[in-house]
């Protein structure tokens, strides 16, 4: 087991912060970020200095009823030779439905989305770890995610289903903290319950994260800062066992770099006191059953971890049946389809606003001088369309369709902006591009558009 330390995730806009932290011991990339042949300068200087990079991939989707797609293993595959990594890791999530499984239009969710914890799922889940296993050349950790919602008709617990599949597939772990809080005040999920039924001897490394509490949902937003009840379940964790590495996460409004500093030793307190309590923990004389020892590793049966063990093939209507439920569950949520059976319709449409809001700003950034050709208006424009076309593609492409069908309805009501928006699209919809300098691009949009203001 590689013992990681203290890490922070790495992102473009914190890049020179985190280069000048003494006490990183390592970084995360978000793999699909990442260009084999064209690291960015910051991490192949952090690699010099001897500081690990692993390669964190968010859009395999090995929750989904698909066996996951050739490419995108070979390109997560890459991205660990090409960084050195010791493992790579993924989520416990589908992120599209519909294709040849179920006939029907393929549909992306643009974001991670829970699966089903019953045995189809856990099958389908099972065979789809072990294809990834067999095509990476490091080992494979996969991460629970948090959730808004559950399915109906759930047959285990979130710590059960995590115990079979890590005995089954021999897979690492990687527990969210955050992950647990959010599905504890979304799903009534007890944390303590989920770590007691863990096979704490996987584990790969922690995730911390903050969020905030809107309406009595937990909204993991991965741009606030950590809270209490997610480092108190930290400590928990760590009065269980000693993890290998422990990561803060964020993704959006960055703090000042002495911030994130102070972030990282609060974390470091939480796990020093979690593991003073893990040695308290060690059995004591006369201790009764009414107060029994907490769940620790070493009481666990260690899970089979051996690269030969096979797992069955996931029958074919195994996977057409889980199919066609992701499919219904997504059209619901990103193609206005009506809500299938059992599931809260409040809950799934706090849900659909949310990936339309992930979705606007995915695309602002991969496209940015959308937002800036149109303004104000570029939001509301992006939320009204994310409402009648679901994403059936990656964000550029959302992106190129999006404009083409402003400018196909005669908008932006600005002749300039319009003319800017059209020259935009027709640069980037051709076979070829017009123009090699996107800078120069964006620069004039920006100029063109306050001059008009």
């Amino acid at each position: 087991m590689v013992r990681l330390g203290t890490g922070i995730g790495w992102r473009p806009e914190i890049a020179d912060a985190v280069e000048r932290m003494p006490a990183v011991d390592w970084v995360e990339a978000v793999a699909e970020n990442v260009c084999p042949g064209h690291l960015p300068e910051s991490l192949l200087r952090l690699r010099e200095r001897g500081v690990t990079v692993v390669p964190h991939g968010v859009s395999l989707g090995l929750g989904g009823a698909e066996r996951p797609d050739e490419t995108r293993l070979t390109a997560l595959a890459e991205r660990a030779e090409a960084l050195g990594s010791p493992l790579v890791t993924e989520h416990i999530a589908f992120v599209r439905a519909g294709g040849a499984l179920t006939a029907s239009p393929r549909l992306e969710a643009g974001h991670l989305l829970p699966v089903p914890r019953t045995r189809d799922a856990l099958d389908v889940l099972c065979e789809n770890v072990r294809i990834a296993q067999d095509a990476l050349p490091v080992p494979l950790a996969v991460e629970n995610i948090a959730a808004l919602f559950s399915w109906p008709g759930e047959e285990m617990t979130e710590g059960q289903f995590l115990y079979e599949l890590a005995d089954r597939t021999g897979v690492r772990l990687l527990i969210d903290v955050a992950n647990l809080h959010t599905n504890h005040v979304n799903r009534g999920e007890d944390p303590a319950k989920a770590l007691a039924e863990l096979p704490l001897e996987a584990l790969a490394y922690v995730h911390v994260a903050g969020g905030f509490e809107r309406d009595g949902i937990w909204h993991d937003s991965h741009a606030h800062p950590v809270p209490r009840p997610v480092l108190d379940i930290l400590t928990d964790l760590a009065s269980r066992v000693s993890p290998p590495g422990v990561l803060l996460e964020r993704d959006e409004n960055f703090p000042a770099p002495e911030e994130l500093e102070r972030e990282l030793d609060t974390i470091r307190e939480a796990l020093t006191t979690g593991g003073a309590g893990r040695t308290e923990a060690l059995p004591q004389p006369g201790r009764t059953e009414a107060h029994p020892e907490p769940v620790r590793t070493e009481d666990r049966p260690e899970p089979v971890r051996t690269a030969a063990r096979a797992v069955p093939e996931a029958p074919a209507p195994v996977r057409e049946r889980l199919a066609l439920e992701q499919t219904a569950l997504l059209s619901a949520l990103v193609a206005g389809t009506p809500a299938p059976e059992g599931f809260d319709r409040v809950r799934l449409g706090v849900q659909a606003r949310a990936l339309a809001a992930k979705r606007a700003d995915v695309v602002a950034k991969v496209a940015p001088e959308l937002p800036v050709i149109l303004g104000d208006g570029y939001r509301p424009a992006f939320l009204a369309y994310a409402q009648r076309h679901p994403m059936t593609g990656g964000y550029r492409r959302d992106a190129l369709e999006f404009a083409g069908r402003l400018l196909a309805e005669g908008r932006p009501a600005d002749a300039g902006a319009r003319t800017e928006l059209r020259e935009w699209w027709q640069e980037r919809s051709g076979p070829k591009p017009r123009s090699r300098r996107p800078g120069v691009r964006l620069a004039r949009a920006t100029r063109r558009v306050l001059l008009r203001r």
